[in-house]
């Protein structure tokens, strides 16, 4: 008679995979579901949305990472990129867009976003392109901005922004190569000697 052998792993250890498995499991879904969160606030925020992309598309039917213009991470499925540009949307920017702690690329350009800039994306501590082309923001530039090292890209041209360059903004990464003018006014010759120095293209 053919015997049957079982292993058992001991009682402690069993416990303790199943905990971890399941911890792991709680921690994805809640990180996913605080990037879902943090689109369906902007989702609520757009006021006009000609073409019903995100009102049909952004539901909380289908998977954040399905999205129109939402791009994840294939191992830990955290959005890390969000490009609508060119959908002619308005409305203004959440602040809890700042909650997309892994968000690498942001490209609302094109637009007719307007308001100001929420402090809260100070968060996006990985975000290395920033993208709020031609839309109708306003105010003035945040002194907030200097504190995201890693742009390689940042570019607010043709918005409705005071003539006014925060000092803040030299401590970004000496690897920007735009630093695009967002003014309704041309730059005084102040504005346009820091931007030279900073080693910054200046398009007026």
């Amino acid at each position: 008679m053919k015997k049957t052998y079982y292993r058992y792993f001991p009682t402690g250890v069993g416990l303790f995979l199943l905990s971890f498995v399941l911890a792991s499991l709680a921690m994805t879904t809640t990180n996913v579901t605080t990037d879902q969160l943090a689109l369906v606030d902007l989702r609520d925020k757009i006021t006009s949305d000609l073409h019903q992309i995100l009102a049909k598309n952004w539901t909380l039917a289908t998977s954040v990472c399905d999205w129109r213009g939402v791009t994840c991470g294939s191992h830990h499925y955290r959005v890390i990129a969000l490009n609508i540009s060119k959908l002619g949307l308005t409305g203004t920017i959440p602040p809890q867009l700042g909650n997309l702690s892994f968000l690498v690329s942001l490209d609302m350009s094109w637009n007719n976003f307007q308001g100001e800039l929420p402090h809260e994306l100070t968060h996006l501590r990985r975000l290395r392109v920033l993208n709020l082309t031609a839309n109708k923001l306003g105010g003035s530039i945040p002194s907030w901005v200097g504190s995201l090292q890693k742009l390689h890209y940042f570019s607010l041209e043709n918005n409705s922004f005071a003539s006014s360059i925060p000092p803040s903004i030299s401590n970004m990464s000496n690897h920007i190569r735009h630093f695009i003018s967002a003014f309704t006014t041309p730059p005084t010759p102040a504005i346009t000697t820091f931007a030279a120095a900073s080693g910054w293209s200046t398009l007026i």
